[in-house]
């Protein structure tokens, strides 16, 4: 039995790439329940809704060229497979919404990204 794992998480910004050490996406349907009146008092069923992505990105400080994360605004994150095993993973229109920075004793420094994705897909 072969095991198949993901490869090379990278963000390209503005035609930079940058590696990321962690990657943690949320998809949200938007799918809420119809309350409506009715003998059996329980809800109707769900309504579709508009679908979010949420990423929460972690990429190493480097020591210099550190680019400007305040303003990430359309970028895309891809997400390889090693080998050619399995398909592409694309997050695009990824924006910016929270910064922040780890620092810990052992390993690298890194900043925290959230960010919003407007389209995700699979190649």
């Amino acid at each position: 039995m072969s095991d198949k794992y993901v490869g090379n998480i990278v963000l390209e910004l503005n035609g930079t790439e940058y590696e990321v050490s962690s990657f943690e996406p949320t998809t949200k349907t938007g799918r809420t329940v119809v309350k409506t009146m009715n003998k059996t008092g329980r809800p109707a069923g769900t309504a579709k809704g508009i679908e979010e992505h949420e990423l929460r990105i972690s990429v190493p400080i480097p020591k210099t060229g550190e680019p400007e994360w305040r303003a990430l605004v359309d970028a895309k994150l891809t997400v390889y497979p090693v080998e050619g095993g399995g398909l592409r993973e694309t997050y695009t229109g990824v924006s910016l919404v929270e910064v922040g920075s780890k620092y810990q004793v052992e390993g690298e420094a890194t900043r925290d990204l959230s960010c919003i994705a407007l389209n995700y897909y699979t190649e």
